[in-house]
């Protein structure tokens, strides 16, 4: 449900006047303006570069905000671009300094997933570099999750919603046999690579990020008629993770006929919020480690696609603490983005605008 704000105006909260000062400062500067940007990110070692995901089928590589001439990579004609569906991610290899390798997941034009090595020469994709590490046959064109992340093991993340429609209708949420409802690992150096299975129950987990010092695990899950989820692991977590959809929505009891696999462990969110204020699909994000706002160092920062509205915290102990709103708001807030330096990025699918958390 991520895009269905198209054409829904924002929500703006007015903030407190006892909120924080450090609050008050943050605030966001304008980078750039493309069209439906959904991701961004930038390889390890270009500072000054920003590679932003467009759902159309594009990377545009802005280079100190301004995009280069032509894109970086350009896949349109093997796409969809239903509501939920398009380019949803791009992830650059580790070693891309030296292997030019990086990944991207999209739905394709006949609804289904897939994930994709490409090479580039350093400046452009080559397309003929296509190597297919993933398809998977959907029967519905909403809930493709689609996040790429490598993690701190060096391995690649991938996520996968439900299948789509409404209610899980084939009940894949629980069940171990299906790539749906997942987050996956792939380890992309070895020879007979094979996807494994780190979390399921996860309803449609559109985004999810590594912390960059911890290595903790943030998850954002949309969930459907009343909650929204951030569900988080610690760097270290043994197991496998169920995060309780469609027994679970939130904190509350979905569907009690669907029960909880008892393979693995069940992790409650850290975080859920209900549908008010125009409500609709948490987008999760990043834990800011750069250093051009320092008041903001360590803590998550997401928010909810329908409303714009932006929220922050800081996990202390495994819990969910100083959860505050932000003094700022995104129409149709699709995803947040980080570069080599660590800065956060936020755009729009609605209106393309790409911006950059700052401080006074």
């Amino acid at each position: 449900r991520w895009a269905t704000a198209l054409g829904v105006l924002a929500v703006l909260l007015a903030v407190p006047a006892a909120a924080d000062g450090r609050t008050r400062a943050l605030h966001l500067v304008h980078v750039a303006k493309l069209s439906q940007a959904l991701y961004a990110t930038a390889p390890s070692g270009q500072p000054g570069k920003l590679y932003v995901v467009q759902k159309s089928g594009q990377v545009i590589l802005l280079t100190n905000g301004k995009p280069a001439a032509k894109p970086f990579l350009d896949i349109h004609s093997l796409i969809s671009t239903g509501v939920e569906q398009g380019l949803l991610s791009i992830a650059f290899d580790p070693a891309y300094a030296k292997n030019h390798r990086f990944y991207v997941a999209y739905t394709d034009t006949n609804n289904n997933e897939r994930v994709v090595r490409y090479l580039s020469n350093g400046a452009t994709a080559i397309p003929s570099s296509a190597k297919q590490l993933l398809f998977v046959k959907d029967f519905a064109s909403n809930h493709n999750g689609g996040q790429l992340q490598f993690g701190p093991d060096g391995r690649l993340y991938w996520s996968n919603g439900d299948g789509g429609y409404e209610d899980d209708p084939q009940d894949l949420g629980q069940n171990l046999t299906r790539p749906f409802a997942k987050i996956m690992s792939l380890n992309v150096n070895a020879a007979k690579a094979q996807w494994r299975i780190v979390a399921y129950g996860l309803r449609n987990a559109w985004r999810f990020s590594f912390d960059s010092k911890t290595g903790d695990l943030y998850i954002g899950d949309v969930g459907q008629n009343k909650w929204e989820e951030i569900d988080y692991l610690p760097h270290g977590f043994v197991g496998l993770a169920n995060f309780g959809w469609k027994h679970y929505e939130g904190n509350e009891v979905f569907d009690a006929g669907t029960p909880l696999l008892t393979a693995g462990t069940y992790v409650p969110p850290i975080v859920a919020y209900p549908h008010v204020d125009n409500s609709c699909a948490v987008v999760g994000g990043f834990v800011y480690r750069g250093a051009a706002v320092p008041a903001a160092v360590g803590r998550y920062f997401y928010g909810d696609n329908c409303s714009g509205i932006v929220w922050s915290l800081k996990v202390v102990g495994g819990q969910a603490t100083d959860v505050r709103v932000e003094p700022f708001n995104v129409p149709g807030l699709s995803s947040f983005g980080t570069d080599s330096r660590g800065e956060l990025y936020l755009m729009s699918v609605t209106t393309g605008d790409v911006y950059r958390l700052a401080s006074n």
